[in-house]
């Protein structure tokens, strides 16, 4: 059975094998990609858990805040 594959923004018909799969066209790629940057999507839940780190150590986050700061 052959799965078929829907554009996630205007639900046409995709195949794997076209270029902006898994949509349609470019315009359905930033539209999505526009809904990410606006807050439209979010993670709700954290991609850690911060009790998995015990005192002293450092989340794989810190880092990159770390970084941020310098540059500021």
């Amino acid at each position: 059975m052959r799965r078929r594959w829907k554009c996630p923004i205007c639900q046409k018909p995709v195949q794997p094998r076209e270029p902006e799969f898994p949509f349609c066209s470019r315009r359905c790629r930033v539209i999505d990609l526009g809904r990410w940057a606006s807050g439209g999507y979010v993670v709700s839940t954290p991609l850690t858990d911060p009790e998995a780190f015990g005192a002293g150590e450092s989340r794989p986050d810190d880092a990159a805040e770390e970084k941020r700061k310098k540059r500021e």
